[in-house]
């Protein structure tokens, strides 16, 4: 029998953004890992009233693993706020700030931390023509895991057409952003701590969906292979950025190290405020580095919820 205050977990997982699958799979990890630290945890993948769901489900709290729209960005977090059911990670605003890329980097640069120049543009107008003197990087400004991702390379004739498709699902509004050359490194916070950093590596063109879940399709080195100096300015950066934000519970904040130039920069991409529990995420990873498993850790994220985030 669990000793936490709330005992009956519901942990939502799947929604319906483009991230539904990883969603799946980080649910059914938190579900078997509380069922092992002694929650009564159930699944429960909202559909289109996942209110009536919550209701009738009456859980002590909520553990969401929701990934992308819909569950990440703010308006699940209203609901279980309007509801009065505790629920972990990061809270309304805050949720909402960090889905949208540039509203995150307004923060950022408000904060004094260090961003790459970006332009928001439709889509259409992104795939006519290029914005900025490549080499640059599309993405869509409020999804996540990589989805719709184009890194344009110099020497590239024009952006990719399929941005201009009718068939086009994801955001219309795209950031165009400047590349950065260098390592991709990504450090978790949990609470007040930042927990270490990690190198990311793939053979793929970068880190993008197939990287980050496929078997295989990426490398993650704990500690990452960087200078002491470096190491503690990206656990600095990411506390600074999840404090900034003003997030609770977990995060995990994405680099770019570029060590390419005489003189090393870290550069700001994103927090992520609900980042992923899957067998190959790095938050539990950083966790087992620090000597959490991951059972312990989604308990302490479980105990952590509450309303009013």
């Amino acid at each position: 029998m669990t000793k936490s205050a709330y005992r009956k977990i519901a942990v939502l997982a799947g929604g319906r953004s483009a991230e539904r699958e990883v969603s799946l799979s980080s649910g059914r990890g938190v579900v078997k890992a509380l069922r092992e630290e002694g929650f009564d945890a159930f699944p429960l993948d909202p559909g289109d009233n996942p209110g009536q769901q919550l209701f009738e489900a009456k859980p002590d709290a909520v553990f969401n693993a929701l990934h992308g729209r819909f569950g990440e960005d703010g308006t699940m977090q209203g609901l279980l706020e309007l509801m009065r059911i505790p629920y972990t990670h990061s809270g309304v605003l805050s949720s909402a700030l960090t889905m949208h890329k540039e509203r995150t980097k307004d923060i950022y640069r408000a904060a004094g931390l260090p961003v790459v120049r970006s332009i928001l543009a439709d889509r259409r107008e992104v795939a006519n023509a290029h914005l900025m003197e490549p080499p640059y990087v599309i993405k869509p400004v409020n999804e996540g895991s990589s989805v719709g991702i184009f890194i344009i390379r110099p020497g590239d004739n024009r952006p990719p057409s399929e941005l201009g498709s009718d068939t086009w699902t994801l955001s219309n509004e795209m950031m165009v952003e400047e590349f950065v050359p260098g390592r991709e490194l990504t450090v978790a916070v949990m609470g007040d701590r930042a927990l270490g950093v990690t190198e990311i590596t793939t053979e793929l063109e970068f880190y993008d969906y197939e990287a980050k879940y496929a078997p295989g399709g990426s490398k993650h080195i704990l500690p990452a292979p960087i200078p002491q100096m470096a190491t503690e300015e990206a656990m600095e950066l990411a506390l600074a950025a999840h404090k900034a934000l003003g997030c609770r519970g977990v995060t995990r904040t994405d680099f770019r190290y570029d060590d390419t130039g005489a003189k090393a920069r870290m550069i700001l991409l994103e927090t992520n405020t609900q980042p992923g529990m899957t067998p190959t995420s790095l938050v539990p990873e950083q966790a087992a580095h620090v000597g959490m498993s991951y059972a312990k850790l989604c308990r302490w994220i479980v105990e952590d919820a509450s309303c009013d985030r």
